[in-house]
């Protein structure tokens, strides 16, 4: 634990979610349901009358974010412009370095949106926040840049490990499935690991209100599970073929995300297992 994040801080009461996508946006309702101001950052142009105080600005542009207010918390969950290792840098480390220079305050705690992509090859075996990072590609290794720049500032920095995410809009998989264009490794144990779009803006709002957090949390749900299995239960459900065999995904390695750490401080997904939650998702979407 940081020694940034033994001392008990109050609930914060202001929120700057800095690029409020889908799990931001998520975020910021589940917030204001609470009572709490939340300011919202994106680069373009927000519909607004939804109660969130939507500004606008780039963190790779340090220029656009002068007047931003003084908040209790930061969330900072942006998305690069491009897949290469600039963009990635110019967004995750040298933006999250402006954001926190021209705040008027520090925050007292600082969230950052990380990903289980700064963990290597595991070979099916478990990985929790104790397990030594090896990013296999440039994305992971920059955004655990990224996340030991956050903790080595006094700023109560929190990165929350993402795993993969699901839930309304995001449908390929089935598409996939549907078309015939989804291979699987059968019966090799290659792990797919999951969470809801929901569970993880709910696993943000609960990081923003613990007292004494730990500095790091890997974000996925309580069932790791076999890639075809997994697979094949969602082409039965959409009445598409069985996926043929074929290699695992590339560039992420093999590994079981333990949830455990979260579940331990009392967080509960309400999606535990992905099969019940793409299910829930095709009966709400019967498209896909």
């Amino acid at each position: 634990m940081s020694a940034e994040n033994t001392t008990e801080r109050p609930v914060p009461r202001s929120v700057l979610i800095a690029g409020a996508g889908d799990v931001g946006t998520r975020l910021a309702h589940r917030l204001l349901a609470k009572g709490r101001k939340v300011f919202a950052l994106r680069r373009g142009e927000a519909a607004g009358g939804d109660g969130i105080v939507w500004l606008r600005g780039d963190v790779t542009r340090p220029g656009t974010l002068s007047g931003l207010p003084a908040v209790d918390a930061v969330v900072f969950s942006p998305t690069a412009d491009a897949r290469d290792e600039a963009s990635y840098r110019a967004v995750f480390v040298d933006g999250l370095r402006h954001l926190l220079d021209v705040l008027p305050v520090p925050p007292q705690r600082t969230l950052f949106v990380s990903s289980s992509a700064v963990y290597g090859e595991h070979g099916g075996g478990w990985v929790d926040e104790d397990t030594p990072p090896d990013p296999p590609g440039f994305n992971g290794r920059v955004l655990l840049e990224a996340e030991r720049s956050l903790a080595a500032l006094p700023v109560g920095g929190v990165s929350l490990r993402l795993a993969g995410l699901y839930g309304p809009g995001r449908t390929q998989l089935f598409d996939r499935l549907r078309e015939g264009k989804a291979a699987v490794p059968r019966g090799r144990e290659v792990y797919a690991n999951r969470i809801h779009v929901d569970d993880a803006a709910a696993a943000l709002a609960f990081l923003l209100e613990l007292p004494a957090p730990e500095a790091v949390y890997v974000g996925v749900d309580d069932t790791p599970l076999p890639i075809d299995v997994l697979y094949d239960h969602l082409a039965r459900l959409t009445g598409a073929p069985l996926p043929p065999d074929g290699p695992g995904p590339a560039g992420i390695g093999n590994k079981r995300l333990s949830n455990a750490r979260l579940r331990a401080a009392g967080f509960r997904c309400a999606w535990p297992d992905a099969r019940e939650g793409y299910a829930a998702l095709l009966d709400s979407h019967p498209e896909g």
